[in-house]
């Protein structure tokens, strides 16, 4: 993890799991990470897996110049990249891991920033796969912000966190892997050893 941010709210939340999987949404304290607030979001996933926006901080509104609360998190990413995203937040779910991913900004006049994201599973009232904390960290805050909108979203590199966490956990670029199999196939670094899973 590149980010303070990032690293804050995964430390965070790291913390609050102890020996759990994944620890409850009614134990995040807003304050305990009042330094990464503005670019940190929850998702609420409804029974289909569609992620929408709960909560998002004031620097990710101002890169969208919207409130994105109650906003799709797929209508953020370029059409081609929709299957992707959504197989993070699958991943999440289904292994109760957290995702960090490299993501780049672009905005309809061409001007671009990078970003790294974060995904944690959630439990909310005891129920699994019905929240997602995560952020959208950027490298860099560009002068544009609030004045040219982000039009969509691409991923570049992802890594999977392993249980129990590993510093060695093993990052993906998407240039790397042929388009055929790009859209199918991630690696897991678990136990000091790679896995390949299949993304389809």
């Amino acid at each position: 993890m590149k980010h303070a941010t990032t690293r804050l709210i995964f430390s965070y939340w790291d913390s609050l799991r102890g020996e759990r999987a994944a620890p409850e949404r009614g134990e995040i304290a807003p304050g305990e990470i009042r330094h990464g607030l503005a670019d940190a979001f929850i998702l609420e996933l409804t029974a289909d897996r569609t992620a929408h926006f709960r909560l998002a901080g004031t620097r990710i509104c101002a890169f969208f110049t919207r409130e994105l609360k109650g906003k799709d998190f797929a209508s953020l990413w370029d059409v081609a990249e929709i299957g992707d995203a959504q197989r993070c937040i699958d991943t999440v779910l289904e292994e109760t891991v957290g995702v960090v991913a490299g993501v780049v900004g672009s905005t309809e006049l061409g001007s671009t920033v990078d970003f790294e994201m974060l995904l944690l599973p959630l439990r909310h009232r005891g129920r699994p796969h019905e929240r997602i904390l995560g952020a959208l960290s950027p490298a860099q805050v560009p002068l544009w912000i609030g004045h040219q909108p982000l039009h969509r979203l691409s991923l570049t590199t992802l890594r999977v966190l392993s249980r129990p966490p590993s510093g060695a956990d093993v990052e993906v670029s998407r240039a790397a892997i042929s388009p055929a199999e790009r859209r199918r196939r991630f690696i897991v670094y678990s136990g000091g050893r790679a896995e390949r899973h299949t993304m389809g």
